[in-house]
């Protein structure tokens, strides 16, 4: 009984630990979380109608490859983009756009420490819209936060530049590391209901990555879905708003 008194003393400064922990991801980096400002995961539909979303791309050849299946199936999607890979591949941004695809803002960088603070967030988001306007020609109005990180203050900041502010659903919580594509797309087949935002990855914190599990999961995912009366739109559409801002004159 003693020994297990002792245990049981050791334990709660780490179930305090994990409960503070758990508290600030869902603050700071929950999809759902709204304890912030309002962060949409999902858009108003009455349909069957889901939004599927990518980020950390252009990747090579991968994002292609997930153009061509999008293709194949008459979908258009909504690619949340870091400026630093729109600027190392532009050329596919491009072929997106001219498609079709709706392009979101995902920053400029991608690296964690540049987002804890506002007066980063602005630099980021501004270096992200010079090379969208650059390359593009186009000003995104959506924008998805790396990691969905939110500290106090950003989600102000980022509407200070007119744009919208965009969660979504993870598609497989372990997508990052490739599992088998038919896991990936049973996890995204589960996050489906009317308005959804489907978040894969067609990218890796702006620096490539193999993606080809998340290619394949996206085909299965689309007749999954299909064969299940969903039908599929862009996010800005499932808002009602438009998806770009205008450049300046």
């Amino acid at each position: 009984m003693e020994q297990r008194h002792i245990y049981r003393k050791m334990l709660i400064p780490f179930a305090g630990t994990a409960a503070f922990i758990g508290s600030l991801y869902w603050l700071c980096m929950s999809p759902y979380s709204q304890l912030q400002g309002d962060f949409p995961y999902s858009g108003d539909s009455g349909e069957k109608l889901v939004a599927i979303t990518f980020d950390d791309g252009p990747n090579e050849p991968y994002t292609s490859q997930i153009a061509g299946i999008l293709a194949d199936y008459d979908i258009k999607a909504t690619f949340f983009q870091p400026g630093a890979c729109v600027e190392h591949y532009p050329e596919v941004s491009q072929a997106l756009f001219n498609a079709g695809h709706v392009i979101g803002s995902h920053a400029y960088s991608h690296q964690f420490g540049k987002y804890l603070s506002l007066q980063s967030i602005h630099r980021e988001i501004k270096q992200a819209d010079d090379v969208f306007a650059r390359h593009l020609g186009i000003l995104p109005a959506l924008y998805r936060p790396p990691w969905l990180l939110r500290t106090p203050g950003s989600l102000a900041a980022i509407r200070s530049h007119s744009l919208q502010p965009v969660s979504g659903e993870f598609c497989h919580s372990l997508e990052v590391f490739q599992p088998d594509p038919s896991r990936i797309a049973r996890g995204a087949v589960s996050k489906a209901k009317p308005g959804a935002f489907i978040l894969f990855h067609d990218g890796f914190d702006a620096k490539g990555g193999n993606r080809s599990s998340t290619v394949e999961a996206v085909r299965i995912t689309i007749e999954r879905l299909g064969n299940a009366g969903y039908g599929f739109t862009t996010v800005d559409k499932l808002l009602g708003i438009s998806p770009y801002r205008p450049l300046p004159s």
